[in-house]
């Protein structure tokens, strides 16, 4: 099997650009963040104390969460609910990122979960720590990146579309301290990953650039699997 690992900061269009890259060469697409989300969102909704990293870990056995594949791409499921729309809120985002995406037993719960959707399928694969701990054969890793004035612009104008007040001022602070939050992650960059900073590009120049990384890599190894 094929994958293609792409680690970086919040809003650097990880998710948009591996979507993109899975529907462009016929892969998975495995948006790992969503599973955090979704594990944010249950103890949401039971009312867990996200600051207890001992009252977290304990719910996790009643956790089901997994994800789904169709024609309209993935979905996110919480125990078999379809929770993909409502994971997206900026209080789920940040009760992952804050709280959530740091315990270490939440992060190997999730993990065989993701390693095994490797096993099963070319993927492509975003989030957090893939190139380095879940993915570390992956045959292609990228390191996305840009400035965090231009991730805060695109997740302002993202949250507009969505139909969700946003100030500018505001998500760039929060970008800022995701980018604290995240900062272990964030100074592991696989010392084999591919850097690309998107600050200056377009959407579709950074595809096309990790698709023509992706074929050469392809290539090399005799095709897919």
């Amino acid at each position: 099997m094929f994958a293609i690992a792409i680690d970086g900061p919040a809003g650097a269009g990880k998710s948009s650009v591996a979507k993109a890259l899975a529907k462009a060469l016929g892969f998975a697409y495995v948006d790992t963040g969503a599973l955090y989300r979704a594990i944010a969102l249950f103890m949401i909704e039971n009312q867990v104390d996200l600051t207890d990293p001992e009252a977290v870990s304990a719910r996790l056995p009643q956790v089901e969460v997994g994800l789904e594949y169709g024609p309209e791409g993935q979905r996110t499921l919480l125990a078999g609910r379809d929770v993909s729309q409502d994971i997206r809120t900026q209080e789920v985002s940040m009760a992952a990122s804050r709280w959530v995406a740091h315990i270490p037993r939440v992060r190997a719960f999730l993990l065989d979960l993701q390693r095994d959707l490797a096993r099963r399928a070319d993927v492509v694969m975003d989030g957090r720590d893939i190139g380095t701990v879940i993915l570390p054969g992956a045959q292609l890793k990228v390191f996305l990146t840009a400035s965090a004035e231009e991730r805060a612009r695109r997740r302002t104008l993202q949250l507009d579309a969505a139909g969700e007040a946003a100030d500018f001022d505001q998500v760039l602070r929060e970008v800022a301290q995701r980018d604290r939050q995240d900062a272990a992650q964030l100074e592991a960059v696989p010392p084999d990953a591919v850097r690309l900073d998107a600050t200056e590009l377009s959407f579709e120049q950074v595809v096309e650039k990790i698709l023509e990384l992706a074929r050469a890599r392809m290539d090399g190894a005799g095709g897919k699997g």
